[in-house]
């Protein structure tokens, strides 16, 4: 498919239900068209751009396609040394034929079939790729993860709670890994699974869960934010982390060692507002430790199904709120956009020198510098597009090390 005739790309979707459907009107009738959603993709593949810069360039220029123009400006403003690689047309149009021929589609947030409750979460990704029945991620849903190397009663035990879940309608979220997330996706094949992957979906990771991730995407739900021929590497695993527990009421630990990438998870989940559960184990077990410590920490102790069901009975899912999208993120672009902010090099001095290697608050920043807040978020874009800047969690930035 050539770029040209991206408009009218049509996509195919599963039916909802009738409830679902009513949901999802009264939540968002928006969709982008295919040339909005391009150009989306197009910036999030661009460099140095990701969630939190993306809501911040679409919140101040109204489009992507003007915060295309806009990037190389605000980078070199920004003290960048070489000039920031934006993502090419031929690129992104190769991504996106890549996308649709395997049946896959592209999912903006903001849309109906954008996983639920992932949009309430700090910077969710804009684009994600998806494979399967989007309906799954509109459902409530735990998190099942663990240890790779588990042991036999682990697997067990991961069967059983997997199968229960699904059988009171509780899709059944992991990352496709071997051990737990593998017996957990297994077990709840029937009834509802959802794999969120590290790399694309062309770049499948491990090589043995591929014919469960085929069996997934014809009876759940495949999600990933990379770029779909993106091979996995170390650090794009706690991002697909925050995905597994940001699409989830809550997420189960069972078996974790101490420095486990399953507690990452967990400290998502908190920050994102979710339950934790664990699954206690001897002292003596290495595998053990990390969901023992989860549970000292306040963590809710899981020894059956009816643990974590109880501990959601009162979840009420928040619906996608087109209000509270339009907040965050231009989705639907204004006819009018404020002008662009005329920033004298002293100003940007004043703030750049109020930042070091340690994370301090925007507001903050506000305060020390007495500089109005829009500016301060203009010069902050620029340093982050230059790659000098480094978000943290609850609104905090830093520079990053030279």
């Amino acid at each position: 498919m050539s770029r040209k005739n991206i408009s009218s790309t049509k996509t195919n979707h599963q039916p909802f239900t009738q409830e679902l459907a009513a949901n999802l009107v009264q939540s968002m009738a928006h969709r982008l068209s295919d040339q909005q959603r391009f150009n989306w993709l197009r910036l999030i593949r661009s460099e140095n751009i990701g969630p939190a810069t993306f809501r911040d360039l679409l919140n101040h220029f109204g489009s992507a396609e003007k915060a295309l123009e806009a990037v190389p400006t605000l980078s070199e403003r920004g003290g960048a040394k070489r000039k920031i690689q934006i993502a090419s047309k031929e690129d992104t149009e190769r991504e996106w034929e890549a996308v649709y021929k395997t049946g896959a589609r592209l999912v903006a947030l903001g849309e109906p079939d954008y996983p639920r409750d992932l949009t309430h979460t700090h910077a969710p990704p804009p684009i994600l790729t998806i494979a399967g029945q989007e309906h799954w991620a509109q459902k409530t849903i735990v998190a099942i993860v663990g240890s790779r190397n588990c042991s036999a009663s682990g697997l067990k035990l991961t069967q059983t709670l997997a199968s229960q879940l699904g059988q009171n309608d509780i899709v059944v979220a992991s990352g496709l890994a071997r051990g737990i997330d593998t017996a957990a996706h297994t077990a709840s094949l029937e009834t509802g699974t959802i794999a969120v992957v590290a790399g694309g979906l062309g770049k499948l990771y491990p090589k043995e869960n591929i014919p469960l991730a085929h069996q997934i995407s014809h009876n759940g739900m495949i999600i990933s934010e990379a770029p779909f021929s993106w091979q996995a590497r170390a650090q794009d695993f706690p991002r697909r982390n925050r995905i597994i527990s940001g699409i989830s009421a809550g997420t189960l630990v069972i078996e974790a060692a101490k420095r486990s990438g399953s507690l990452i998870t967990a400290r998502y989940a908190l920050e994102q507002g979710r339950e934790v559960f664990a699954i206690p184990g001897s002292p003596l077990d290495p595998r053990s430790a990390g969901t023992n410590h989860l549970i000292k920490q306040g963590a809710c102790l899981v020894t059956q199904v009816d643990d974590i069901l109880e501990a959601l009975a009162h979840y009420i899912p928040k619906p996608n709120s087109s209000k509270a999208l339009l907040e965050e993120y231009s989705a639907i672009e204004p006819d009018h956009l404020e002008p662009d902010l005329q920033i004298v090099e002293i100003e940007r001095d004043k703030l750049v020198c109020s930042l070091n290697l340690t994370p301090i608050a925007i507001d903050e920043l506000a305060r020390l510098t007495s500089m109005p807040l829009n500016q301060i978020q203009m010069i902050l874009l620029e340093l982050d597009l230059a790659g000098r800047l480094e978000r943290h969690g609850n609104q905090t930035v830093s520079l990053r090390p030279q």
